[in-house]
C-alpha cells in the first residue's frame, strides 16, 4: 500500500536542524514522519486508556455489559 505524502515548509532553529541532521541519516522527511508516527500512536494509545478507565467507572454501562455476557454464554451454537 502506498501512502501518499504531502509536502510541506517548516522553520526549525538552527541547533534543532542540526541536531534533526545528525539524527536523520540522511533522510529528514522519513525520520519526522517516524517520530511523529510514535507519537500518533501514543495518543492514542493514552486516548484508549482513558476511555477504558472511565467505561471502568460507569456502573450503568458494566451492568450492561454484565447482562451481554450472560447473553453471550446462553448456549446458543453459531455452527449450526
Amino acid at each position: 500500500m502506498v501512502i501518499p505524502m504531502v509536502k510541506i515548509t517548516i522553520s526549525l532553529e538552527e541547533e534543532i536542524l542540526q541536531f534533526l541532521d545528525q539524527l536523520a541519516q540522511g533522510n529528514r522527511s522519513a525520520y519526522i514522519n517516524s517520530l511523529l508516527a510514535q507519537q500518533r500512536r501514543q495518543a492514542i494509545k493514552a486516548e484508549m486508556i482513558a476511555a477504558l478507565l472511565k467505561d471502568a467507572e460507569d456502573q450503568e454501562y458494566l451492568a450492561e455489559i454484565e447482562l451481554w455476557d450472560r447473553v453471550a454464554g446462553d448456549g446458543i451454537d453459531a455452527s449450526k
